[in-house]
């Protein structure tokens, strides 16, 4: 939990030292499209492992 908290510090604290709004803005929807595309890379590798993909 700690951790999730100092991530969230972090990344509060990144986007508050860029000063334009549509930077900061554009930065944020950056991360946001980043994370669930790596979320929808991990789910897809987890559900091949669990359905008992070849992987060859």
């Amino acid at each position: 939990m700690k951790s999730l908290l100092l991530f969230r510090q972090l990344y509060d604290e990144a986007f508050k030292a860029i000063g334009s709004f549509i930077l900061r803005n554009a930065y944020k929807a950056f991360f946001w499209f980043c994370f669930f595309c790596y979320a929808i890379v991990l789910y897809a590798f987890i559900y091949r492992i669990a359905t008992g993909f070849a992987f060859d």
